[in-house]
């Protein structure tokens, strides 16, 4: 693998491709630090030092940020914005006939629905910056802080109006950024951003563990975790990587006196057909009932309840109703996603039929029976790994967002696999020995 970097950065081309990245990590990295303006920043470290400032209904985002919302900097909204439009545009294709047609124009197409993810990143990066403003000048956004409320001293509307400018610029910013990395350098480069972001914050959670730990200094607590982490990898890699194939055959024509088709393929299923996207939808999902409860006044019952059984990750409630949503929209998404019958239809279209199975419905029929049998493996494969930082390390100091386990370690793998191989089918173009041997 080593040898393969070494080659790659020998390469002209390939060596300004993942210069060209890694300057754009550095700018994006440098922009999580730089605080907007109207902020406090010493009410903000003192409010993040304290040993709740990283635990929350808040946690998610900032970990998307790379621990940039907490500090409330220009990247404050990272690219959380940027995803949330994608999947939104990409649940309307399904219902919007008029972006189910742009999707089958191609390349066309393709690029105007880039556009409208563009203008409603835009719409819902105002949105979120002005609810993110609202929080940190109620001072809800450090609970138990003790100058959460003095974060922004300033609280008239020109300020007020400048900090939300000033996050929609920067969310626009990291949307053009990671546009660069797409065309100019190496892999996607919303993907990239994603992955720095999350491996930003693995430091300090480990370090954090290695100081609440109570065996040998917390080197024993330390050490097992890495361990784990590796084994979760491991486990990752091997689930991400695993597909049924489904084999495909195409018919021979004659146009002329040549012959054409006669070849023989398949149709890759991954077990994990649906990636992270599951998991973000249940930890949004689980999010708002703490929203409400933080923002609404009194002692009410409802929210007493909420407060006890879905604040905390440790609680039954929560596990077994985080569980069932990754299950629920594993499934959900897998089938607004893969359309067997516009599958069958296209085989059919170009003389491709299964061996065995009729071409047409009962072909969709088939592709639907194995997608759902592959589903419920990969969904509860989804399940228990974003509940490991609770059930299986809760006793090592860690916790819900812990950083082997759940959303992070999907992204970082699926990532780091993606990145590596086309980093390797560039050097194969070369005649290079790549990373996978």
């Amino acid at each position: 693998m080593l040898t393969a970097f070494a080659r790659a950065f020998k390469t002209p081309d390939l060596r300004k491709k993942l210069l060209f990245t890694l300057g754009i990590i550095v700018v994006y990295r440098v922009g999580t630090h730089v605080p907007i303006p109207g902020v406090d920043y010493r009410n903000v470290q003192t409010c993040i030092d304290n040993a709740q400032a990283n635990q929350g209904i808040f946690g998610l985002v900032n970990m998307f940020s790379g621990g940039a919302l907490l500090q409330i900097t220009i990247f404050a909204l990272g690219i959380m914005p940027y995803i949330t439009a994608s999947i939104i545009l990409q649940l309307l294709t399904v219902v919007i006939p008029r972006l189910e047609a742009l999707k089958k124009e191609g390349q066309a197409g393709t690029a105007k629905i880039t556009q409208y993810t563009r203008y409603l990143t835009i719409a819902l990066a105002i949105l979120q910056g002005t609810g993110l403003v609202a929080t940190a000048r109620s001072g809800a956004l450090f609970q138990g802080c003790p100058v959460a409320s003095q974060i922004v001293p300033d609280q008239s509307i020109f300020v007020t109006i400048t900090m939300v400018i000033t996050m929609t610029a920067g969310t626009a910013a990291v949307m053009w950024l990671g546009e660069l990395i797409t065309d100019r350098g190496i892999g996607n480069g919303m993907s990239i951003l994603m992955f720095i972001s999350i491996a930003a914050t693995f430091p300090s959670a480990l370090w954090a563990i290695k100081q609440e730990g109570s065996l040998a200094g917390g080197w024993i607590e330390f050490g097992t975790v890495i361990l784990v982490g590796f084994a979760m990898v491991g486990l990752v890699v091997f689930v991400e990587q695993a597909q049924r194939r489904i084999p495909v055959q195409y018919a021979k024509r004659m146009i002329g006196r040549r012959s054409y088709g006669g070849t023989s393929t398949y149709i890759p299923l991954k077990v994990n057909q649906a990636g992270v996207i599951p998991v973000i939808f249940a930890s949004s999902l689980l999010y708002i009932p703490a929203l409400i409860a933080q923002f609404a006044g009194g002692t009410s019952g409802w929210k007493t309840w909420i407060e006890q059984h879905f604040v905390k990750g440790d609680h039954p409630y929560y596990i077994i109703t985080y569980f069932l949503l990754i299950v629920f929209f594993a499934f959900f998404y897998v089938a607004i996603s893969f359309n067997p019958e516009e599958v069958a239809d296209n085989m059919k279209k170009y003389g491709g039929f299964i061996p065995g199975i009729r071409a047409g419905r009962p072909t969709a029929e088939y592709l639907s029976y194995v997608l759902n049998r592959i589903t419920w493996p990969g969904s509860l494969y989804l399940g228990l790994i974003a509940l490991v930082p609770t059930m299986a390390l809760a006793g090592f100091g860690a916790n819900q967002n812990f950083p082997f386990g759940g959303t992070s370690i999907l992204i970082i793998v699926g990532v780091g696999l993606e990145t590596v191989k086309q980093i390797e089918s560039q050097l194969q173009q070369r005649n290079y020995e790549g990373f996978l041997r």
